[in-house]
């Protein structure tokens, strides 16, 4: 089958591998029909992670049952399912109290595993012809009827969607609070518009890039433009004083306006933006080491990080990768009745052929270039 491999930093290409198949009876064989390029796979393809080169990339994964094991008894061939990019077993501890992205059974070196993803296990991953689903019969999220025309919808359930919506949830945005997030990538803009389904009364999303930031007004938002003056005192000034609640969306790769890579700006500019007793949400990957980092504490996974002002205004922070499953079925009935489209952000659908000139365009945030869609 066709697949996209990583080859090295920056370096990623369409390879014939062995087909995906069923490994165990309890796994499912998808065929791929669309997969994104998540601003995750981007830590991968600049080398800034331990990613083994030829390992297959892609983690938000949509498309048909072909071939169920022997122990699988829910899903059926035929069944078009939608996958969490994060695997889990369903019967481990974590799993049972639904963290599903921190399972305990899966075959990585730390808590949880992903599709295609560093140090996460070593699962392919879905941009490909094929994927082997472990545990079929938990991870696959079978699509109502109305699936093939929203496919673009629903594939935003394997990570994005529910991840923004995670945000929201970490730092308990409620109706008629103010909320700022910073980034306004594909998380970012989807913890806005998750933000704005909670009943936010104002939304604040922090950029710098055109697109971004008119994509973030569709989304309901107040557009921030960090490389227009203060963006902090701005965000004080419409909000009275700071924002009820913050979300990171950024990461350990956040740069300032200048282009230079401080992993610490977002994490302090919330603590500044956000009132005293707020509450911040962090799904912005931070990793443990990062030898690429600009200084010695970032390349030991830690930042100089503002916590006399964090401590002081009383504030609280919640962190981690989403647990999708707890989140998806939700989100999918909003979608199915016509509560959410959050395909509103895909700028690209494009052939799988396609994928390595697409991951070039993603990573060097050529203009328009917001979310793209592959289409094996």
């Amino acid at each position: 089958m066709k697949a996209l491999v990583y080859q090295g930093p920056r370096d990623v290409a369409v390879r014939e591998v062995p087909d995906a198949r069923i490994e165990r009876p309890t796994d499912v064989l998808v065929k791929v029909t669309s997969t994104n390029i998540c601003g995750s796979d981007l830590h991968m393809y600049e080398g800034r992670t331990t990613m083994e080169t030829g390992r297959v990339l892609g983690h938000e994964n949509l498309g048909v049952v072909v071939e169920v094991g022997s122990g699988v008894d829910r899903i059926k061939t035929g069944d078009r399912v939608c996958l969490p990019f994060n695997i889990g077993c369903g019967f481990c501890a974590n799993c049972e109290r639904g963290l599903t992205g921190f399972c305990l059974s899966v075959d990585s070196d730390t808590p949880g595993g992903a599709y295609g993803f560093a140090a996460m296990g070593t699962y392919a991953g879905g941009q490909a012809e094929f994927l082997r689903v472990p545990w079929g019969d938990f991870n696959c999220l079978v699509l109502p009827e109305d699936a093939a025309e929203k496919e673009n919808d629903y594939v935003m359930l394997a990570d994005i969607f529910p991840t923004g919506y995670h945000a929201t949830q970490l730092a308990d945005v409620s109706p008629g609070e103010s909320v700022v997030v910073y980034g306004g990538g594909p998380v970012g803009l989807m913890a806005a518009y998750s933000a704005n389904l909670r009943g936010a009364a104002q939304v604040f999303v922090v950029d710098r890039h055109p697109d971004r930031l008119r994509l973030a007004e569709q989304a309901g938002a107040i557009a921030i433009d960090d490389s227009d003056g203060d963006h902090v005192e701005r965000i004080k000034e419409l909000t009275g004083g700071g924002a009820d609640k913050g979300c990171e969306c950024v990461g350990y790769q956040a740069h300032d306006p200048q282009g230079n890579e401080t992993p610490e700006s977002t994490m302090n500019d919330l603590v500044a933006s956000v009132k005293a007793t707020g509450a911040i949400g962090v799904v912005g990957v931070f990793l443990p080491q990062d030898d690429d980092g600009p200084t010695e504490l970032a390349q030991q996974g830690k930042m100089p990080f503002d916590f006399g002002q964090f401590w002081f205004k009383g504030q609280r922070i919640a962190t981690g990768q989403a647990n999708v499953k707890a989140y998806n079925r939700y989100l999918g009935q909003l979608i199915h009745h016509g509560k959410a489209q959050p395909s509103f952000i895909v700028s690209h659908e494009l052939p799988l052929d396609e994928a390595a000139e697409a991951y070039r365009k993603f990573d060097d945030r050529v203009a328009g270039w917001t979310k793209v869609i592959l289409k094996p």
